[in-house]
């Protein structure tokens, strides 16, 4: 073979060796880069991929924030519309109240009023205990320190006091006066409101009150074994019996 032409073969070949070298060599180098960047790309990929669920989760946090709190608001609108209901319900029964009070404030002073009449044109029986309670009663309407619901339980309290004197046995010491105008101190039985009997303390005299005539009238001795016996069940000396008693009753009480 030709010398010349072998050099030249060999030239040729060792050039496009070395030209594949350093293709092979850029090859490398661009292989090497994509990877460093498929990496970084991909570290891009997991960083965003991180902070897109925390995102979400901190969407879903504040959706259910979001529903708590719609709860919540609900809860104290419905908490307002019942305080305004109670509001307006305590506002009707204050008016109810106002307008309760003053029934009650004159219709206690009528009460007082038929109390008095009551003592005034009843039996002398306890009179003056009787309208010194009736006086208190006056006294205590015009005090600011006692309720009106306070009030009116006092007034029904002597009401009731005054039923009891109609309907029970009892017996006390007192004043009474004579047709004489001599004021004694006797022994006094009342049997309700049907027989008032006075005794002397010496139990030698006996007197029956006549509500018709409104005075004091001697009783027969024969019935003063009977009177005593009445008194000594009065004060519970002796066991209740049947007794007989003058009557006090005026002819219209008695019809």
């Amino acid at each position: 073979m030709n010398p010349f032409k072998i050099s030249l073969l060999f030239v040729a070949t060792t050039s496009l060796l070395g030209a594949n070298a350093s293709t092979l060599s850029d090859a490398n180098a661009i292989q090497n880069s994509t990877n460093s960047m498929s990496a970084l790309s991909q570290q891009s990929i997991n960083h965003s991929s991180q902070q897109a669920l925390q995102l979400q989760a901190e969407i879903d946090q504040l959706k259910e924030d979001v529903k708590n709190i719609t709860i919540y608001r609900n809860h104290l609108a419905s908490l307002v519309e019942s305080q305004n209901q109670e509001t307006q319900s305590l506002a009707h029964q204050i008016e109810e109240i106002k307008l309760t009070r003053q029934g009650i404030v004159p219709l206690m002073y009528k009460m007082i009023d038929g109390l008095r009449i009551i003592v005034e044109s009843d039996r002398p029986l306890k009179r003056g205990q009787r309208l010194e309670r009736i006086e208190k009663l006056q006294t205590m309407m015009t005090r600011a320190d006692v309720s009106d619901a306070e009030k009116y339980r006092r007034i029904l309290e002597t009401y009731q006091i005054e039923i009891d004197y109609g309907t029970k046995l009892g017996a006390y010491q007192g004043s009474i006066t004579l047709n004489s105008a001599e004021t004694i101190e006797a022994d006094i039985l009342y049997v309700g409101r049907i027989s008032l009997v006075a005794r002397s303390f010496n139990g030698k005299h006996y007197w029956a009150w006549d509500q018709q005539s409104q005075q004091w009238n001697s009783v027969d001795t024969n019935a003063y074994s009977e009177l005593d016996n009445a008194f000594k069940m009065a004060s519970s000396l002796i066991t209740p019996n049947l007794m007989t008693v003058p009557v006090s009753l005026n002819q219209k009480q008695e019809q």
